[in-house]
């Protein structure tokens, strides 16, 4: 299926809709950074059609003229019902909310409340990029907390981070991944909790970052401020990598009823940055979106499968493991003797981009993140030639 004029059905793998002649027209960062011959399996954009609903809302609303400033809760409604229906979440407060212009912006922005100038904010690497440039352009301080060799939360790693970065004075802050970018470990309850309850001992304030919370499996994602213990927490939350809206800007910032006031502090220009119609569309897709989404993640869990056969055919000293959510794969290529980089030997000499593992962080060196989001056949290229390479 190929049509860009046909909606394609709920249960209808959206991942297999669009061809790579047809995925090549598009404009965006992932089709327009590398030469046609590159296939891009690195910035994460969904190689996918827009699910109906979306399109038809902000349809409506350009036929309408429907493009001034944001304004009003209905995204913020939409994300509680979501919320208590999919993961039983039933105490979001829409009055607890704030609308952000993305989540990266929102994360500054909840991070401003929290700590100040030349504070400390600990992360858990190899961990999303922009975390450390984000942090770094605001004047704060990057404190790694390596992740395990599991790719989970070391708790008693988290711990002497906290106690070292508390000793040092100011305040400190805890950047938390979850769903974990690139690993795409997803924090059960039981470590959330222990997060919480050291971040309590510490006096550490918890920032969670949950962009690719749709992409969880419903049954076992925990959002944080769910957990006991978190009132003082805040979060950022988006329909962007579930649905691919990227460049349909809007997010919102949660806060736990002991950060109320503090959100109430935002300035309010910040609630300028974000798109009336991104509003529409992300309003859309977790009202009306969510059989389209469940169509994905079956997909994406055959791409994970097809990916680790593909990798135990061809390429058998890159180690995987399949991850619960998002649409990355975390690849150790370090048996391959490529160096720290291997992506850039392959986008050299197989015509693949993937992202550096150098990029994030500490125990990022020697790996590299693969975007399993497109067509299994693309999948199935790109690890062929990156075989075929060595």
């Amino acid at each position: 299926m190929d049509s860009l004029s046909e909606p394609i059905a709920e249960n209808v793998d959206p991942l297999r809709a669009l061809t790579l002649d047809t995925l090549r027209r598009r404009t965006s960062m992932k089709w327009h950074a590398y030469p046609e011959d590159v296939l891009p399996l690195w910035v994460a954009e969904l190689d996918v059609p827009l699910a109906e609903p979306i399109i038809q809302a902000v349809t409506d609303a350009v036929r309408l003229g429907d493009t001034g400033y944001a304004a009003g809760c209905e995204y913020a409604t939409a994300l509680a019902d979501f919320a208590a229906k999919r993961w039983g979440w039933h105490s979001l407060a829409v009055e607890r909310t704030a609308i952000v212009p993305d989540v990266m912006q929102g994360v500054v922005e909840m991070l401003k409340l929290v700590t100040g100038p030349g504070d400390r904010v600990v992360v858990n690497s190899p961990v999303y990029p922009p975390f450390y440039m984000f942090l770094t352009h605001m004047d704060r301080q990057v404190v790694e907390a390596p992740l395990g060799a599991d790719h989970r939360i070391d708790l008693d790693v988290l711990a002497d981070t906290f106690r070292t970065a508390t000793a040092a004075g100011g305040r400190v802050a805890y950047l938390l991944c979850s769903p974990h970018n690139p690993t795409g470990t997803v924090h059960t309850e039981a470590e959330l909790s222990a997060v919480a309850a050291l971040s309590a001992e510490h006096g550490v304030r918890v920032v969670a970052d949950e962009i690719h919370a749709p992409l969880a499996p419903p049954d076992r994602y925990v959002p944080y401020l769910s957990v006991p213990g978190t009132a003082d927490g805040l979060s950022l939350m988006s329909a962007s990598k579930g649905w691919n809206l990227a460049g349909l800007k809007a997010a919102l910032a949660i806060a736990g009823p002991g950060a109320a006031e503090e959100l109430a502090t935002l300035p309010e220009e910040v609630s300028h940055g974000p798109s009336h119609v991104g509003v529409i569309a992300h309003t859309a897709a977790l009202r009306d979106g969510v059989g389209w989404l469940d169509a994905l993640l079956a997909g994406l869990a055959a791409n994970r499968r097809l990916l680790a056969d593909l990798l135990a055919e061809h390429l058998p000293a890159v180690r995987y493991t399949p991850a619960e959510s998002t649409y990355l794969a975390w690849l150790d290529c370090r048996d391959l003797g490529l160096g720290d980089r291997p992506a850039a030997y392959f986008l050299d000499q197989a015509k693949v981009a993937l992202t550096c593992g150098v990029d994030f962080g500490t125990g990022g060196a020697g790996h590299a993140r693969l975007n399993l989001g497109t067509h299994p056949d693309i999948v199935t290229d790109a690890i062929r030639r990156m075989a075929a390479a060595l």
